[in-house]
């Protein structure tokens, strides 16, 4: 059977950026509900996971029908393996704003109307600033962009660790804000792996333009 390979890796990569805009909507209902108190918005987000889930695996059948179709060779090998990966981060970015929605829910259901630290505000901006940039890199092959967010993950990393003091402060203050301080540190955590796999993400748009593997190493 004849393939267009060229064809082929045109659709593939609309594909996955299909997927990241998806993926990208996602986290940022689930940071709206968090930041509006819109229950419903989050738990919308928490049972909506059935079309992100058919795109990972009607994306990951498409790369492995490529490789045993075209025997891929060069950048276009290297873009369908880097597909492959970046498929996985974004299906698991999607379970992290899912995770999230989980937390909203579970702050709504406190006593009172308490809202997020201003730590965890600024950090919910810059992971979305990050997945957003990650998916433009992959659209444009941008090495700047990818890059910049390399070196952003490590302003998330201190924003996270900014949290666990805020968390054990406002516990120590009022023991009642066990709760808050524990779900507010969950969605935290989330960002902060939301974070990694957009820097994920960077490095194998990375390595789809220069063949090399930057994992593990200094940005």
């Amino acid at each position: 059977m004849s393939v267009d390979l060229h064809k082929e890796l045109v659709n593939l990569r609309r594909n996955i950026l299909n997927m990241g805009a998806s993926v990208e909507e996602r986290v940022a209902e689930a940071l709206d509900a968090l930041f509006s108190h819109n229950l419903a918005e989050a738990q919308t987000v928490r049972v909506g996971d059935d079309e992100i889930d058919a795109m990972d695996l009607d994306i990951e059948k498409e790369c492995l029908r490529l490789l045993s179709l075209t025997q891929p060779v060069a950048t276009d090998l290297r873009l369908i393996l880097a597909v492959m990966r970046i498929n996985t981060d974004l299906e698991r970015i999607a379970d992290m704003a899912k995770s999230i929605a989980k937390r909203v829910i579970a702050v709504e259901q406190l006593p009172g109307t308490l809202e997020p630290p201003a730590t965890l505000r600024e950090m919910a901006k810059r992971t979305r600033q990050m997945l957003d940039d990650s998916i433009a890199a992959l659209a444009n092959n941008d090495k700047s962009l990818c890059n910049n967010i390399r070196r952003s993950d490590d302003v998330v990393d201190d924003l996270l660790k900014e949290m666990f003091a805020w968390a054990q402060e406002s516990i120590q203050e009022d023991v009642e804000m066990t709760a808050f301080a524990i779900n507010m540190l969950s969605v935290a955590r989330k960002l902060e792996r939301t974070a990694d796999m957009a820097t994920n993400i960077a490095e194998d748009v990375l390595f789809i333009i220069e063949g090399q593997v930057v994992r593990h190493t200094p940005a």
